[in-house]
């Protein structure tokens, strides 16, 4: 492991780092809670909501050319209906919440304090435009019970309360993916946690 560099991008400059985002996404995102059976192609397509939004942000860490690691962020307004609609069924204002999405990160590189770093820049970036009152982000819920939970799995809820961020029950978006070894969808229930920002 090197010395480990940052690179922030904005808006349409995600779309030269979608490759990276769609790899790492698919490496992490195979691990437990998530359990995703990823797909290069609709990782890409999926993605491109990134590079169309004007207020989006992605962190990445590289060591040497490699990228190990990546967060990104954009305007919850400009997220997927599936993703705003708990939202909107709430009563709250789509357009005053700043949404984090995924914070994938190659298990060599954790436990290095870049998780923090990544709350901290999406925080700040979010903040800079003066015109949202949360961040949010959401987790995949899984019965404790489900056989492929690993032994011993520690849930990241006393790290995310310890950053300021509580759960929000009401608020619960359905996405549906296939998990690992199937090859039909199934849609799986992820949960809102918010913070206020200021």
């Amino acid at each position: 492991m090197g010395e480990l560099r940052f690179e922030r991008l904005y808006g349409t400059g995600l779309g030269q780092r979608l490759d990276d985002i769609a790899r790492l996404r698919m490496t992490v995102f195979r691990e437990w809670p998530y359990l995703y059976e990823g797909d290069h192609e609709y990782e890409r397509r999926f993605l491109q909501i990134y590079v169309d939004s004007q207020r989006s942000f992605a962190l990445s860490v590289l060591d040497g050319d490699a990228v190990v690691g990546v967060t990104t962020a954009m305007p919850l307004a400009d997220e997927e209906p599936e993703i705003r609609q708990p939202f909107v069924d709430a009563g709250l204002d789509v357009g005053r919440v700043f949404y984090f999405a995924e914070s994938v990160l190659l298990p060599a590189y954790r436990g290095k304090g870049l998780y923090r770093q990544f709350f901290r820049e999406r925080e700040a970036h979010a903040g800079s435009f003066g015109a949202y009152d949360h961040v949010a982000f959401c987790a995949v819920q899984r019965p404790d019970d489900h056989p492929m939970k690993p032994a011993g799995h520690q849930p990241l809820d006393p790290v995310w309360r310890h950053f300021g961020y509580e759960p929000r029950p009401e608020l619960v978006a359905y996405f549906p993916w296939p998990d690992i070894g199937e090859r039909e969808e199934t849609e799986k229930p992820l949960q809102f946690w918010l913070k206020a920002l200021g």
